[in-house]
């Protein structure tokens, strides 16, 4: 069964994902992108007050097959990550779309949301592969 992609959520050629929640964007990894890496074993996260950009490399996935390095989908700064997931990298794999978020991020360019995939043509490019 193919996994569902939240309609609320925008989603980035490296699979992440931005869902807008008020002034701030919460980051994630997809389900076809958890699916993919199988067993997660560790995830690497930058600090509150980090400045990331768009499409380059913020922290990693470890999985027992391989490590994967996660890109910005969006560029900002951190506001918050996800300590439940660095304590259990296995609530990435439980509800990657819901309790398994990566970071808060508050965007400094908003409108590269606009320039991310919807759920429709991601599920598209994934469910192809």
């Amino acid at each position: 069964m193919a996994p569902s992609y939240p309609q609320d959520c925008r989603y980035a050629d490296s699979h992440e994902y931005v869902r807008l929640e008020g002034d701030l964007v919460r980051v994630g990894i997809t389900a076809f992108a958890v699916e993919q890496l199988g067993d997660i074993v560790f995830v690497e996260l930058p600090d509150p007050g980090v400045a990331i950009s768009q499409g380059t490399g913020f922290g990693s996935v470890e999985s027992v097959k391989a490590v994967e390095d996660l890109l910005a989908p969006i560029s900002g700064t951190v506001e918050a990550r996800n300590e439940a997931v660095l304590a259990s990298p296995e609530e990435l794999q439980n509800d990657p779309h819901g309790e398994g978020w990566l970071l808060l991020v508050r965007p400094s360019d908003p409108s590269q949301i606009e320039g991310l995939m919807d759920a429709a043509t991601y599920s598209g490019k994934v469910d192809g592969h």
